[in-house]
């Protein structure tokens, strides 16, 4: 090869890696939105984050107006205030996957440009292992809302939000007392913490199990948002990811995330997000 030739060679190479390296990894979210509602569970509605056995909206990681939190809303409120004052929180304590196509009419009936949606910890954390959601019909829940969003809200960012990690709950909650006398005095989620100090082989085995249903409905999240198009961004499982401890969790219940709980989602979530 002539010098002038390979010359050539390299400058194209290192132009092609400057055009590269100036390319987003992820696509322009575009401007920042002037409105947005939350869709999913009590952990959305920051249930125990203030007190005992209440809704505590203020605090969500989402829609809440705390500054302690700094959720998605304050964030974007930062850049653009003009989203000061429309936000709507639609989530309800208790939801499954089920609830979602009634959430995400609301949000339609809103005419919001964002949507959070954080949703399946009822659906794996029942009253035993026999009564989770099973994954076809999680993934039929997610499908039915995300269709009614599209059709309503066509133009309107989705950001859906992985699952946390229920093992680690027991995990960080099986050695502290006051954890295992919620968990068992409010039959909190005993698919996964029945017998949370058991090593029986069946109890390390369901817990297993429960875990990898999370893990699946996780899979099923991701695949529908993909299948949703540009509009839809999946967090690729940054909250179920996360090192939570038990100080990020509710001293009422040892399950919901307290206020530094939904700090530290609102931070997570919001860096995985769209970036606005």
């Amino acid at each position: 090869m002539s010098v002038a030739r390979r010359s050539l060679t390299v400058l194209s190479a290192a132009v092609a890696a400057v055009v590269l390296a100036a390319t987003p990894a992820t696509a322009d979210p575009g401007p920042p939105p002037n409105s947005m509602a939350s869709m999913g569970d009590s952990i959305t509605r920051g249930f125990n984050a203030c007190g005992w056995y209440v809704d505590c909206t203020s605090r969500s990681f989402s829609t809440g107006d705390d500054s302690a939190v700094n959720s998605h809303y304050l964030r974007i409120q930062a850049v653009n205030p003009t989203i000061n004052g429309h936000t709507y929180n639609d989530a309800r304590s208790g939801a499954k996957s089920a609830d979602m196509a009634g959430q995400a009419s609301a949000a339609v009936s809103q005419g919001v440009q964002y949507v959070t949606m954080l949703i399946g910890a009822n659906d794996a954390c029942t009253s035993s292992e026999s009564t989770m959601t099973p994954v076809s019909t999680y993934r039929a829940n997610i499908d039915a809302a995300l269709a009614r969003l599209k059709s309503g809200l066509p133009n309107a960012k989705v950001y859906v939000i992985s699952v946390p990690d229920i093992h680690r709950l027991w995990y960080v909650g099986k050695d502290s007392w006051s954890a295992r006398y919620a968990w068992d005095t409010f039959g909190i989620c005993q698919s996964m913490l029945a017998n949370p100090t058991s090593t029986a082989q069946a109890d390390v085995d369901r817990r297993n199990r429960v875990r990898q249903r999370v893990v699946d409905y996780n899979t099923q999240l991701a695949q529908a948002c993909t299948a949703y198009g540009a509009n839809c961004r999946f967090d690729n499982n940054s909250v179920f990811s996360y090192p939570f401890t038990l100080g990020h969790l509710s001293g009422w219940d040892y399950f919901h995330p307290d206020t530094d709980g939904q700090r530290v989602l609102a931070s997570v979530t919001y860096a995985a997000g769209f970036g606005w």
